[in-house]
């Protein structure tokens, strides 16, 4: 078992840094397929990257996006030029590159003999967060594979939002489809444990909750979060969230979603998505406590499910995680390479977070290839 090669550097100019990259890599083997994450700020430069990359590696195929953070192995990078690059080991038939679009049948359409015989399902993607189609893009991707399982997450940019696909490309979802053959496993971290109980809005008007199980929203919701808290709503941003479960999963998943408003005189509850009424809508907390042990039991979880060796990883995180979440000094990649040991890994803060066929908010997903 030969290891993925892998790079995380920084520098004042994109040439400098992929000279970076390209001595950490050292020699290279016939992989053909590469991992590749930038900081936003060299998004501008991506096309000049990837050809001086594919140039002077010899892989052909290059595949990731921007992010305001990127990370490796035990490390994190934020708000300044970076880029973080894994070599795989996958050859010509082992993958195909998919294309941005917004045309799910149009992007799968010329991999599909190549789908048929390699049994391909699973997908590394990353979307556009400018979209207003990419939840529907992500999950219409999902059902394009025949039940097919996604990874990845969406660009975070202040600016331009540049996505890697053997050049660089946007607007839509694009990213790799894997053989049946490539072996993967994959995790999930919430990072929020759930409060109270699990209520059914019973009114709602687009994302505003008037009523939960008959109750007026903002009463059940100072019920399920304490006196304390109660008494100061001011002090639930970024601590209180919402949490809707999904339908049928038997691993109890939810999607969270920011409270974004109270109305105290009415009683209303405003949530950071649209609703509709009989919808379940349970409320969760989040703190670094509740986010360290979540990360390191999905990290565990994982390492226990490897069918052999880990040869390398990728790592899709929310931009409210990392530094904001777990503190300083790359606490949140270094929690990973304690529990997964040293594995080469890439990866970078995201708008989105995928995985499955859905699209989350405040998680990371941890991919390891074996």
């Amino acid at each position: 078992m030969k290891r993925f090669a892998y790079a995380h550097a920084t520098g004042s100019d994109w040439r400098s840094i992929c000279d970076s990259v390209i001595e950490q890599l050292g020699p290279l083997s016939d992989g053909r397929l590469a991992f590749l994450y930038a900081d936003q700020s060299l998004a501008t430069d991506g096309d000049r990257i990837i050809d001086y990359l594919r140039n002077h590696t010899g892989v052909p195929h290059w595949v990731g996006t921007v992010g305001l953070g990127i990370c490796s192995t035990g490390r994190e990078s934020y708000e300044k030029p970076a880029i973080a690059a894994m070599v795989t080991d996958l050859g010509a038939d082992d993958f195909r590159v998919l294309s941005s679009g917004d045309d799910v049948g149009a992007s799968l359409a010329p991999s599909a003999a190549w789908r048929t015989k390699t049994l391909a399902s699973f997908a590394v993607v990353h979307g556009d967060p400018s979209n207003p189609r990419t939840p529907e893009l992500v999950e219409g991707l999902a059902d394009g594979l025949q039940g097919g399982y996604l990874v990845g997450g969406l660009t975070s940019s202040e600016n331009l939002q540049v996505q890697f696909a053997d050049g660089v490309t946007g607007g839509g979802v694009s990213g790799v489809l894997l053989a049946g053959h490539v072996r993967v496993t994959t995790g999930l971290s919430q990072g929020c444990t759930l409060i109270g109980r699990k209520h059914r809005i019973t009114a709602c008007r687009r994302n505003i909750v008037k009523t939960l199980d008959g109750e007026p929203a903002l009463d059940v919701l100072k019920r399920d979060i304490g006196e304390v808290l109660a008494r100061d709503l001011s002090r639930i941003g970024g601590y209180i969230f919402a949490a809707l479960p999904i339908p049928g999963s038997d691993t109890g998943d939810y999607l969270v979603r920011n409270l974004v408003g109270v109305d105290p005189n009415d009683g209303l509850v405003a949530v950071g998505d649209l609703l509709q009424d009989d919808m379940a809508l349970q409320f969760a907390k989040r703190d670094a406590q509740t986010a360290r042990d979540d990360l390191v039991r999905m990290v565990q979880d994982v390492k226990d499910r490897l069918d052999g060796q880990p040869k390398g990883a990728l790592y899709h995180t929310c931009l409210g995680r990392g530094r904001h979440l777990f503190g300083d000094d790359s606490a949140e990649l270094t929690l990973i390479q304690q529990t997964l040991g040293d594995v080469p890994l890439v990866g970078f803060y995201a708008n989105g977070e995928v995985s499955h066929h859905r699209l989350y908010g405040y998680t990371g997903v941890l991919t390891v290839f074996t």
